[in-house]
């Protein structure tokens, strides 16, 4: 019996060969893309940097301890400096803060410190923490997964949060249309050009 692999596909059975890829990967990308996830800026620093980017890939991964993991495009600065560090914080966007997605989302650190224009203080880790979000979590970094794909994993343990209200998280297809600092299959050995001009301690 040959399954097709379409939107509308039943579960493969212990005989049946994956032959249609191409199917396979629209099915794919139609499911994602119904999903509409939550839009975070992640932030994290080292030594004299501070990174930051929009971020789609992330969710919660452990319930005791707690800890949230997220997927880090290879392309970014922000990635070249979390391989770095040692803490990092999520930000949770909502519907009214469109303006702090495109900045982080379509601006590159590479250029220079995408902070300059937003206040921050600094959290655990030395992490930046954005002052106009006030949905926010501070991660101890334990774990960092390559597995040969575009982005990769990293995994925090919660060291501080902070909600004051329920929101209404920004999503995907809000944002869907900006235009990344970096494309994706850009690649850039640590450490970053910004970290190596730096003098050291």
């Amino acid at each position: 019996m040959r399954v097709s692999h379409s939107i509308n596909s039943g579960v493969l059975g212990d005989n049946d060969a994956v032959t249609d890829a191409p199917c396979a990967a629209d099915a794919f990308d139609s499911i994602v893309a119904s999903l509409d996830g939550p839009m975070v800026v992640v932030t994290t620093a080292v030594d004299f940097e501070r990174a930051g980017c929009l971020v789609g890939f992330h969710a919660q991964s452990s319930i005791e301890p707690k800890r949230l993991t997220v997927w880090l495009s290879k392309a970014n600065h922000t990635y070249r400096v979390a391989l770095r560090a040692t803490h990092f914080a999520v930000h949770f966007l909502a519907t009214d803060q469109f303006a702090i997605a495109r900045h982080f989302g379509t601006t590159t650190g590479d250029d220079g410190d995408k902070f300059a224009a937003w206040s921050s203080s600094s959290g655990p880790g030395e992490v930046p923490i954005l002052a106009d979000v006030p949905h926010w979590m501070a991660l101890r970094r334990v774990a960092l997964l390559d597995e040969g794909g575009d982005h990769v994993c990293v995994v925090g343990e919660l060291t501080a949060a902070h909600s004051d209200r329920g929101f209404t998280p920004l999503r995907l297809s809000q944002v869907a249309h900006l235009q990344a600092g970096h494309d994706v299959q850009e690649r850039h050995s640590p450490p970053t050009e910004r970290a190596a001009a730096e003098p050291s301690l």
